[in-house]
């Protein structure tokens, strides 16, 4: 019988039993590694895993937002995010927040603006495999170019909603009338036709050239672009796959999210390794993958993701994230700080005494020749 047509049951070896009451038959097929665990998972580990098929989508006249954050991970208190989709045209309107905002184009193109503290602007158009980062209280605005835009948004916040945003819109529709016709020194009935509640995503027509749309500040533009075009820098290359970073010591603006996109090809996994200086927020972009978490005291749990998906491994938690699938594996680590950091578990063990480490691990010649000075942050199982 093919694998898509079987009915997956909570067996392994001589351990469990067939399931003789309905059951979510799809969902299983998602999570083999939950329906069966790995004889290697132990103890009680916090769920660490959600998808953006999950949640409410709310839909405009422009595109869409979802989100997955505190309330539907719980264990992601630091950070939340938005899938967020615009037609051709559309805008996300001018808005701010109180944490900063970091994004990662998935499909299409958009034009971004922003305006800081010191009069500063910044407009400028993105494409799929670029970043862009607004900090904290900075307004800025997205909209669509030819094709739309598909992207990812990470925010700062495990509690942040993209629902509770500071919109223009919305603030002047909540202001007296007297007040914005004094602010801006005009009567009141030229303020007439101002919307009475927020646009949110609202559908307009394609912007013209960039060059067009360039609007010369006095005090000129913002210092660090608040654009970054991640696929354009050389990739951390292994033998079995890619890995590209970003964070402040590259991407200057992004100074409290640092980020790699990682790409696995099939019979490689991102290899054994933690995070010494906070949790990872995971976006699985395509493909198929597994991971367990290690998270001490003999406690180990495996999750299985695919595409449209959100991982999570707490700060210091060992952890791999191997390909299962039969096509290249892609997806992003986020983390709430300013710079990237890891510790690979083969790295640390060849740069100890080898006879630490065998008289650790029980083990001989063989296994010490596999050990490596450099880090190689993907790897694929070779065959002999």
């Amino acid at each position: 019988m093919e694998k898509s047509k079987q009915i997956p049951d909570p067996i392994r070896g001589e351990k469990g039993a067939k399931t003789k009451i309905p059951h979510n038959i799809e969902r299983d097929r998602q999570n083999p590694d939950m329906l069966a665990p790995p004889e290697t998972d132990h103890g009680t580990v916090s769920n660490m895993k959600f998808s953006f098929s999950d949640v409410h989508n709310r839909l405009e006249n422009g595109g869409y937002a979802r989100e997955v954050t505190v309330r539907e991970l719980p264990i992601s208190d630091k950070l939340a995010s938005v899938n967020m989709r615009l037609k051709p045209g559309a805008i996300r309107e001018l808005h701010w927040h109180k944490e900063a905002e970091w994004a990662y184009v998935i499909y299409g193109s958009a034009r971004i603006t922003a305006v800081d503290q010191d009069g500063r602007n910044f407009i400028e158009d993105v494409k799929a495999g670029d970043l862009w980062y607004f900090p904290s209280g900075i307004p800025h605005s997205l909209q669509g170019l030819e094709d739309g835009c598909e992207f990812i948004l990470v925010f700062d916040n495990g509690s942040f909603s993209e629902n509770s945003t500071f919109q223009v819109t919305d603030w002047l529709a909540h202001t007296p009338d007297d007040v914005i016709a004094g602010n801006f020194g005009i009567s009141e009935e030229v303020i007439a036709s101002l919307p009475s509640k927020e646009k949110y995503i609202f559908q307009k027509t394609i912007p013209g050239l960039l060059e067009k749309d360039k609007v010369d500040s006095p005090n000129g533009t913002v210092p660090e672009s608040f654009s970054y075009k991640l696929l354009e820098q050389e990739p951390i290359v292994s033998n079995g796959g890619k890995v590209w970073i970003a964070d402040s010591t590259n991407f200057k603006a992004s100074k409290t999210i640092a980020a790699a996109l990682v790409e696995v090809e099939p019979g490689g996994m991102r290899e054994l390794h933690w995070h010494p200086n906070t949790d990872e927020w995971q976006y699985y972009i395509s493909g198929e993958a597994k991971m367990t978490v290690f998270a001490a005291d003999g406690h180990a749990r495996t999750f299985d993701y695919q595409a449209g998906d959100v991982g999570y491994a707490p700060f210091a938690m060992g952890h791999y994230v191997q390909n299962t699938g039969d096509t290249p594996l892609r997806f992003l680590e986020i983390f709430k700080d300013d710079h990237y950091a890891d510790v690979s578990l083969n790295q640390w063990l060849a740069l100890v005494p080898d006879e630490l480490v065998r008289e650790h691990l029980d083990v001989g010649d063989e296994f010490m020749q596999t050990l490596c000075k450099v880090k190689h942050p993907v790897v694929k199982f070779e065959e002999k």
